[in-house]
Parts: C-alpha cells; sequence; structure tokens
C-alpha cells in the first residue's frame, strides 16, 4: 500500500514540476493562496468585529463569523483564478505570443476587478466584505503612487528632482495623517451613515459611546 501511494506521489510531482504545465498550474496555486489568505485574514477580523459590535445570539453571530470569511476567501480565489488565467492567456495568445505584454496585468486585474469585486447582489446592495478589500486596495494604490509621483527618474516632472522629492516625501506624511484624520472625523460627526459599516461601529464604539454613563459598570466595564 505504501508502495502505491508512494509512486503516485511521484506521479503528481513529476507533473506538477514539468516546466510545460507552470502556467496551468500557477493559476490553480493562485486560487488556493487567495482563498487560504481570504480565510486567515477575514476569520481574526470577523470574530472580533462582530463579537464585539453585532446584536444577536451566539449562533447568528457565528454564521455572520462563517459568511463573511467564506465571502473574502471565495472572492479573493476567483479574483486570483481569473487574474492568473488572464495573464497566461495574453501571455500566450496576445499581440507577441510567449511575451508578457506591458499592460497585461491591468488588463487581467480590470477584468477581475469588474466581475469579482464590481458587482451588486441581486437585491442591488454591495457586499460589506467586497467594499473593505477594495477600500484597503485603494488606499494602497493612492499612497504608492504618491510615492511613484516624486520618484526621481519615473515621477511627475518639477517635484520628482531629487531635491523636491526629499523634501515633499519628508512633509508629506504628517499632512496625509493629520487631513485624512480630520476628514473622517468630520464625517462620522456629521455623516456617520455614509462611513463603511465596520468602520462607523468602530467609531462609534471609540467616540459615540464615551458621551454616556449612568454609574461606575458602563463608565469602566461596558458602553451600555
Amino acid at each position: 500500500m505504501s508502495g502505491a501511494v508512494e509512486s503516485l506521489r511521484a506521479s503528481v510531482e513529476r507533473i506538477i514540476l514539468d516546466p510545460k504545465y507552470h502556467d496551468v498550474l500557477a493559476v490553480v496555486k493562485g486560487a488556493r493562496n487567495g482563498a487560504v489568505y481570504g480565510a486567515k485574514v477575514r476569520f481574526p477580523h470577523a470574530l472580533v468585529m462582530i463579537m464585539l459590535f453585532r446584536s444577536g445570539t451566539v449562533r447568528e453571530k457565528l454564521w455572520l463569523i462563517f459568511r463573511a470569511t467564506k465571502t473574502h476567501a471565495r472572492n479573493l480565489a476567483k479574483f486570483a483564478t481569473i487574474y492568473k488565467a488572464t495573464c497566461m492567456l495574453l501571455k500566450n495568445y496576445g499581440s507577441t505570443p510567449g511575451k508578457e505584454g506591458p499592460y497585461d496585468s491591468f488588463m487581467a486585474g480590470l477584468l477581475g476587478g469588474y466581475i469579482v469585486f464590481g458587482q451588486r447582489s441581486r437585491s442591488g446592495k454591495i457586499s460589506s466584505v467586497n467594499q473593505q478589500i477594495v477600500v484597503y486596495v485603494f488606499a494602497r494604490v493612492v499612497l504608492a503612487l504618491a510615492r511613484l509621483a516624486v520618484k526621481p527618474g519615473y515621477g511627475l516632472a518639477g517635484i520628482s528632482e531629487p531635491n523636491k522629492s526629499a523634501a515633499i516625501s519628508h512633509y508629506a506624511w504628517p499632512v496625509f495623517a493629520s487631513v485624512s484624520w480630520a476628514m473622517v472625523m468630520h464625517i462620522f460627526h456629521w455623516h456617520p451613515a455614509e462611513l463603511q459599516p465596520s468602520l462607523r461601529s468602530s467609531m462609534t464604539y471609540i467616540y459615540a459611546n464615551a458621551d454616556t454613563w449612568d454609574g461606575l459598570r458602563n463608565f469602566v466595564w461596558h458602553n451600555k
């Protein structure tokens, strides 16, 4: 029995190590990595946020945690599959077969982003999990573009000159951080419904619930 298992294992390894299957298997592994990463990231976040800030029975909360984790893992797996498969097709059947094009990753990301994260539910709503993922990605893109804008040799004319680039890089972060917090606090105070639900919940817990108490118990331990 062990011999048969070892023979099967060796056969599978020969296939996965064969260069001619590399691109196809990269799609499969991308899907696997997306699912695993999505579950690892979402489960602890959902566990804390739902247990602390959502009302309902333990069973209801556990179901919400499972659903959020499943959605995050599934969507990252779907995106990785579409992205890697599109890159493979563009590389092999694009304008220069066998060679990766300069915009292949952009086009593959555009397609995957639209199919996986750009759709609404049947009721017309946008998934809160998808909103969080897209906003997270968008914030990192903005920061990366800001760095590229002042990068010598790559950035915008004028501000990417070495001396100006160093000065802007030095002062940009404190300005960005302070303006970001100023804007989110202003929006939370005057238009809280427009903030993403999990951010609104955490800010309500920290700031709004700090204004009320009727005894030691909900001053030190419980908010309500």
